[in-house]
C-alpha cells in the first residue's frame, strides 16, 4: 500500500484546482502553487508538460497511487477494445477504494484505502484488504459487523458534501454497496476536469 507521508492537499496546490471538491483545500484560500516561488508567474507549459500535469491530477486523484501500478493499469487499458482512455476511467473506478469513496462509505478517498486496508470491509461475504482489488459488476461491498459504529463511516454518510453517483448502489442502512455499472468519464463526478486522452497521449510517447 502506498503509504501517504506529504500532505494530501499539496496536489491541490500543485495544480492550482480543488481536486476532490473540498472546502478544507487550500486552494479555496490561495491559488498559487505552495513554497516561496509559489506566487510567481508561471511560464508556458509545453505539450510534454501538459500530459504530464493531466497524468499526475489523475493519478493523485486515486490516493496517489504510485507509478507503477498506475502505469500497469494503462497498460490493461491499451490491451482492452475500445476507447483506451474511457477503459481506463472504467477500471481505475472498479477499485474497491473507489467504489468505497463513491457509495459514500469514507469521506475522503485517502479514509477509504485506509479502511480496505485495515481489513473493515467484505466483498461477496469475503474480507479483503486490498485498496487496488478490482471490483466486478454486481458485487456486494459491506462493512464488516464490528466496523459498522466507526465514526468516520457513519461521518461520511451523515454528511452532504456530495452525492452518490448512479452508478453505484449504496444502501446506508445495511453498510453496503454493489458497483451496477462500468461508469464512463462522463458519469464520474470528478470535482475538476480530468483529461484521461492526455494520459494516453503521454504513455504512447
Amino acid at each position: 500500500m502506498t503509504k501517504i507521508v506529504k500532505s494530501k492537499y499539496k496536489l491541490d496546490r500543485r495544480m492550482g484546482e480543488n481536486i476532490w471538491g473540498r472546502p478544507k483545500s487550500p486552494v479555496n484560500r490561495r491559488e498559487y502553487g505552495p513554497g516561496e516561488h509559489g506566487q510567481r508567474r508561471r511560464s508556458k507549459i509545453s505539450d510534454y508538460g501538459i500530459q504530464l500535469r493531466a497524468k499526475q491530477k489523475l493519478k493523485g486523484y486515486y490516493g496517489r497511487i504510485n507509478e507503477k501500478q498506475f502505469k500497469r493499469v494503462y497498460e490493461e487499458a491499451v490491451r482492452l477494445r475500445g476507447d483506451t482512455s474511457e477503459i481506463l476511467i472504467g477500471l481505475l473506478e472498479r477499485r474497491l477504494d473507489a467504489i468505497v469513496y463513491r457509495a459514500k462509505l469514507a469521506p475522503t478517498v485517502f479514509a477509504a484505502r485506509q479502511l480496505v486496508s485495515h481489513g473493515h470491509l467484505r466483498v461477496n461475504g469475503v474480507k479483503v484488504n486490498i485498496p487496488s482489488y478490482r471490483c466486478q459488476v454486481d458485487d456486494v461491498i459491506e462493512v464488516r459487523n464490528r466496523s459498522r459504529e466507526l465514526v468516520m463511516i457513519i461521518d461520511a454518510i451523515q454528511s452532504g458534501e456530495r452525492d452518490v453517483p448512479d452508478y453505484v448502489d449504496a444502501d446506508h442502512s445495511k453498510l453496503t454497496a454493489k458497483l451496477t455499472r462500468v461508469p464512463n468519464l462522463a458519469d464520474v463526478p470528478y470535482a475538476v476536469i480530468m483529461e484521461p486522452n492526455l494520459v494516453v497521449e503521454f504513455y504512447s510517447r
